[in-house]
């Protein structure tokens, strides 16, 4: 039998994407085809350069949708690649919403035009993926057709990312996974960090990935004098992250926004006790002082004090560790979900021949 194809449109080098893209050619047995922007969105020369190329992306998508030829097209970013795909013209579409809101930043002066290019989109769309229940509310507001949402993110592969155990438990080995952008204030925690350096603890904080904020953050370490004890890997393949994050005890996060973050999900199955913000998204997922720790935005002297707490209470953060991964295999199972999402594509595809 022939493969069903998808047109995957979308920034391929993303693990949420990559889970996104593997799961469907191991559970669904589709092929993939992708196509992204080449120009990356940080930085004012890029954002015009990435503008510029938008307005020609349509046109480029079509031309693969001739010879391609696929059965179905799914997007990331309801604002953008979402966009594309309404105005493909195949069908069915489907596309996912990133965070709370794909309306970000919500200062900027587009916002009105990004609303009318999410309802389009929203509209047009035969699924919709909300990755958890946070990202509802936005769609809530936009009156969308909630029939239309599948609430159930993509899960991480529990084998890959095992529940070792961990050794030195009263000593900081902690990871940060997130992109190195403004949004995901990493420099809160070199600053928490810095106040812990001069309390005597020791400590050791490894930032993994790349972006726009990797120089100024390399320059903040030094200027906090805790540079020795920083390491940053800079972008790494996919396949080393679990390695990392096994030898880490503590995993820190402290973005301004979150819809549903895999990278939590990846640090408790693998028995990093986290600590993050305070914000909707990861109030799902963390209850403070139940299975983790949550941080007020930006404050620095909140994490630090949280961590300290956390490293005077061994007993607690081994029962919060336990608790997570079983939490994470019960909700966050990539074999059961990423199945559950091909077969509701197949259904999909399936549904608009037939019409």
């Amino acid at each position: 039998m022939k493969k069903k194809k998808i047109l995957f449109l979308g920034e391929t080098y993303r693990q949420d994407a990559i889970i996104w893209i593997n799961g469907l050619k191991e559970f669904g047995g589709f092929e993939i085809v992708t196509w992204e922007l080449k120009n990356p969105s940080y930085g004012i020369l890029n954002r015009i350069k990435r503008i510029i190329e938008y307005t020609s992306a349509l046109s480029k998508i079509k031309s693969i949708i001739k010879t391609q030829k696929p059965d179905m097209v799914i997007a990331e970013r309801t604002t953008s690649y979402g966009f594309l795909a309404a105005l493909s013209g195949v069908q069915p579409i489907v596309i996912a919403q990133q965070g709370i809101s794909d309306l970000w930043p919500e200062t900027s002066i587009l916002l009105p035009i990004k609303k009318q290019i999410q309802n389009y989109a929203f509209k047009k769309a035969h699924l919709i993926h909300a990755w958890g229940p946070v990202m509802t509310d936005a769609m809530k507001k936009a009156n969308v057709d909630m029939h239309k949402v599948l609430i159930l993110p993509k899960g991480i592969d529990l084998d890959v990312f095992e529940n070792k155990k961990k050794e030195n438990l009263n000593t900081i080995n902690a990871i940060v996974t997130r992109s190195l952008s403004a949004e995901y204030r990493h420099d809160i925690a070199l600053k928490a960090i810095a106040i812990l350096n001069e309390k005597g603890i020791d400590f050791q904080l490894t930032i993994v990935g790349d972006g726009p904020k990797l120089s100024a953050l390399k320059e903040l370490a030094k200027k906090l004098k805790i540079e020795t004890k920083i390491i940053f890997t800079g972008r790494i393949p996919n396949v080393l992250l679990p390695e990392l994050l096994q030898k880490a005890n503590f995993y820190i996060s402290m973005p301004i926004t979150e819809g549903v973050s895999t990278s939590l999900f990846e640090a408790m199955a693998t028995n990093c006790y986290p600590i993050i913000t305070d914000i909707t998204g990861n109030q799902s997922w963390i209850k403070h002082r139940e299975n983790g720790q949550l941080v007020a935005v930006d404050n620095y002297q909140m994490l630090a004090s949280e961590l300290i707490w956390a490293i005077e209470n061994p007993t607690y953060r081994e029962q919060a560790i336990q608790k997570n991964r079983t939490f994470v295999e019960q909700n966050a199972n990539y074999n059961v979900n990423m199945k559950s999402i091909a077969d509701r594509y197949h259904e999909l595809i399936n549904a608009t021949k037939s019409n």
